[in-house]
């Protein structure tokens, strides 16, 4: 059985600032959309399900990002995600320059946890909070393997 990653699907609370700080980033949007209907409760599984969606792609070309705005039902506010929580985590990104990465976030009112780290001379990396919350990594490979 063949099997790929397609993308990490992000529920946000606003979907133009959400683009904003990804395209920032450096990834572009394939595609927009605003969906309903009985096939998305179906795929979703909930009821009267409508919401705006855009899908983004990484420089690569292999990583995506599905964002989503609820419509209806309404979006359920919940405490951001810690980096030691069961369940989703966190969404990682390979940057070349960690300063300009980070620079780029704080345009966004974004800012790392703690700090930067360096793991044994090998990656220079941290954790921020994105939009909505979404936990964030940055890791800049300091040397090749």
């Amino acid at each position: 059985m063949a099997i790929r990653m397609d993308n990490v699907g992000i529920a946000v609370q606003d979907l133009e600032a959400t683009i904003s700080f990804f395209t920032d980033l450096g990834l572009t949007v394939l595609g927009r959309d605003t969906v309903s209907g009985e096939w998305t409760d179906t795929a979703v599984g909930l009821d009267g399900n409508h919401a705006r969606i855009a899908v983004l792609q990484t420089p690569d070309g292999h990583g995506r990002v599905e964002l989503f705005e609820y419509i209806h039902p309404d979006a359920i506010e919940t405490a951001p995600t810690l980096p030691n929580e069961i369940g989703m985590h966190r969404i990682a990104f390979a940057v070349d320059d960690i300063d300009e990465s980070l620079a780029i976030a704080a345009r966004h009112g974004c800012f790392p946890l703690r700090g930067v780290a360096n793991y044994q001379d090998v990656y220079k990396l941290t954790y921020l909070r994105g939009p909505s919350g979404i936990l964030v990594m940055f890791a800049q490979e300091l040397q090749r393997a």
